[in-house]
């Protein structure tokens, strides 16, 4: 119990209240990790007990506490009367409405004080409630502050309220729960976080090492494998990423990259090619639609080292940063189109479908 009186007083922990606030964070932490783990990982063990975990500590903690309950049931609540100071309903669609009362309550054998509870009180019985008037209520004798109204008191009561005149109880004796310290909020995140470490450690390799691009492939979902390069193929795109010292010019690994865009058997014809120093990506056209696409297969790869070649060496880039391959049939004809960037601007040439040059368009 608090009195306030001022400053607020001290909040006490008891070891009981700090072990269960403990455990709680702890179980908390464990089922909210091994939800999260077992679906990244793919473990429905791990996945079902983070499910399953509350629930067990919650019938665990409700059997556990039935003796408290029993007792608490088994004290006799103390009445007394009690005078409304003020009343406001907080809310509420249904035909009880929850209220909000300042009373001050003053039993026959202890000190007044001055309580703030919230009870329902039915629609119709609202207008009986009025700042002033004076109350029977109840509470338990060792937990003052948990008043409740007595809607139908016994005729000895009924009458002492319809008779009595009490005087309001100044703000200092309120009475209310002692609050929650530190302590106990600090205990329950050191369990929230001890508990998803436990889960964490054990997975820690499948979670931070997993290789995700081993998906199987479908037309709905991109599939992803990798070696020493990465291949996502969907519906629509498929790329080829390689790794850090590679190049998508070395000697058979176009080849290899496009193969591994087009495995599956059956023609898929593309919109757009585009390569890069590590990169190779395809636009494919729509399924069942009349678009100007074409055999990424039938593109003259052989050729494209020496394009980029002459491209970073004769167009007035000495010194290139980034070279770009494009190949589309938009508006006709394949074309073939190389970009070179550099300290001294852009430049580009044009190829037709064998891989010729038919425009330069030097640095300027």
């Amino acid at each position: 119990m608090t009195i306030t009186t001022g400053a607020p007083p001290p909040t006490h922990n008891t070891p009981v209240a700090l072990a269960r606030g403990f455990l709680t964070g702890g179980v908390a932490g464990t089922s909210l990790a091994a939800l999260v783990v077992g679906g990244i990982v793919e473990n429905v063990p791990l996945f079902a007990t983070g499910l399953v975990l509350p629930a067990v500590c919650g019938l665990l903690f409700f059997l556990a506490g039935r003796p408290r309950r029993a007792r608490e049931a088994a004290v006799v609540p103390r009445t007394a009367l009690a005078m409304i100071e003020s009343l406001e309903a907080v809310g509420g669609e249904s035909s009880d409405v929850p209220v909000r009362f300042e009373l001050s309550v003053v039993p026959d054998d202890g000190p007044a004080y001055r309580v703030d509870i919230t009870q329902d009180i039915n629609l119709v019985e609202l207008p009986d409630y009025r700042p002033r008037g004076v109350l029977v209520v109840q509470y338990p004798p060792d937990r003052p502050w948990r008043v409740r109204i007595v809607k139908r008191p016994t005729p000895e009561w009924e009458d002492r309220a319809a008779s009595a005149r009490l005087d309001s109880v100044p703000g200092t004796a309120r009475v209310a729960e002692s609050p929650e310290g530190c302590a106990s909020g600090f205990v329950v995140l050191l369990g929230l976080l001890l508990g998803a470490v436990v889960v964490v450690l054990p997975f820690r390799a499948d979670l931070f090492d997993r290789d995700d691009t081993a998906k199987p492939p479908s037309d709905a979902r991109p599939s992803v494998s990798s070696t020493s390069s990465t291949t996502v193929v969907s519906s629509a795109t498929g790329t080829v990423a390689l790794g850090p010292g590679q190049s998508i010019l070395d000697k058979g690994e176009l080849d290899r990259a496009l193969g591994s865009l087009t495995k599956g058997g059956g023609t898929r014809q593309a919109l757009t090619v585009v390569v890069q120093e590590r990169l190779l990506s395809v636009v494919f056209s729509p399924t069942g639609t009349q678009t100007p696409g074409f055999d990424p297969r039938a593109l003259p790869y052989d050729r494209f080292p020496a394009l980029v070649e002459e491209a970073t060496t004769t167009l007035g880039v000495p010194s290139p940063r980034t070279w770009q391959i494009t190949a589309d049939r938009l508006t006709g004809p394949l074309v073939i189109r190389v970009a070179v960037t550099g300290p001294e601007g852009t430049a580009s040439l044009e190829a037709n479908g064998q891989g010729k040059v038919v425009r330069r368009a030097p640095a300027r």
